[in-house]
């Protein structure tokens, strides 16, 4: 489990009105606000973490246990939010009793280890993708490999995959792409949090293990979260997105994805931002979100659990970028709001407009 236990002063946020909010001392002494989930999510949430508890006193517990275990400790109320990068279906959400909406977004990204092929220098298409991933493309030089990449010399050797063995929201947001992409896949195995793969795979659990192994194993490919690209130095792939043109992962194309989808026109979180539109646009872009539960069992807790989300998205941007997420877009995060005011006591007072009108003025 990561701990983050920071106490300190109170700092003045500009224009925003804390004061009545703000953590006693005692308070300081309870028990952290605990949460659970996704460990694509993780260094965004320690981020934010070590500097709330700077300003703020408060201290936050998270767990990196993936995205199907947290969501089952949220069920279960054994941490005051689940975290995932998969958002539950509406239906799912009013029966559980929960809330959700997303912090940042991110993307999935194809990682090779690969002898002379550096960073974002080897082409694939979703389809070729999927022939790998289905075990029916095994050799680094095979032909579909090299009519994309005319200029690599491609090594000759097998491919070695890299997958998550756990429930992990990675996966389904990977495997969800390559069902829209590939029928094959799609009728094989759909979009999954988890699945039996077929052939022979190196499997592991959490995003820092798969980043491990493609590491250690020569012609391995993995699937794993932007950040720990860009912070375990990975080589990722350059993919063909939807609109013909082969694009690489950053901050720029998650956001190009995010502003041309159904997130940003009409605020539905349940619509997907893969394989959108857009010539700039990352094909496997993704959120990650929190889930908390609508009517609150312990309003101390709920209340603050929220200040620390609410102050994430007023004073936490600089801290995702540095953690190598994005921000949600203002009309976006607006939209976000709108999910949290639902949250509220059993007698019907909502939490959320509570903290929200207390923060935001």
């Amino acid at each position: 489990m990561m701990s983050i236990h920071l106490f300190g002063r109170v700092a003045a946020l500009g224009l925003l009105s804390l004061a009545s909010l703000l953590p006693t001392p005692a308070d300081a002494e309870t028990t952290a606000v605990t949460g659970a989930g996704s460990s694509a999510a993780a260094p965004v949430y320690k981020a934010w973490a070590t500097e709330y508890a700077k300003q703020h006193g408060d201290a936050l517990d998270y767990a990196p246990v993936g995205s199907g275990a947290g969501m089952a400790k949220i069920r279960a109320g054994e941490v005051d939010f689940g975290s995932s990068d998969v958002i539950a279906a509406p239906k799912e959400l009013d029966k559980d009793g929960l809330v959700m909406f997303p912090t940042v977004i991110t993307g999935v990204v194809p990682v090779v280890n690969l002898p002379r092929v550096g960073a974002n220098a080897l082409r694939l298409n979703g389809e070729v993708l999927a022939q790998i991933f289905l075990g029916e493309i095994t050799q680094w030089d095979a032909a579909p490999i090299k009519a994309l990449n005319p200029e690599l010399k491609l090594p000759n050797l097998p491919i070695r995959r890299v997958v998550r063995a756990d429930g992990s929201g990675t996966t389904f947001h990977f495997t969800d792409y390559l069902s829209r992409v590939s029928p094959p896949w799609k009728q094989r195995h759909g979009a999954a949090s988890k699945l039996d793969w077929a052939g022979e795979v190196l499997a592991v659990k959490g995003s820092a293990e798969v980043s491990k192994a493609v590491r250690a194993t020569t012609g391995a490919i993995g699937y794993i979260d932007y950040n720990y690209v860009q912070s375990d130095g990975l080589a990722g792939v350059a993919m063909k997105n939807a609109d013909g043109q082969f694009v690489v992962a950053s901050v720029e194309s998650f956001r190009e994805a995010v502003t041309r989808s159904a997130w940003f026109s009409q605020g539905d979180f349940s619509a997907s931002i893969c394989d959108g539109p857009g010539a700039k646009t990352w094909p496997l872009t993704m959120g990650t979100y929190i889930a908390l539960p609508r009517v609150s069992k312990s309003s101390e807790r709920t209340e603050r659990t929220l200040r620390f989300i609410v102050w994430s998205y007023l004073r936490g941007d600089a801290l995702a970028r540095e953690a190598r997420f994005v921000p949600l877009p203002a009309k976006v995060q607006a939209s976000a709001y709108k999910e949290i005011s639902k949250v509220s006591t059993a007698s019907g007072e909502s939490l959320g407009v509570k903290v929200l009108n207390a923060l935001i003025k």
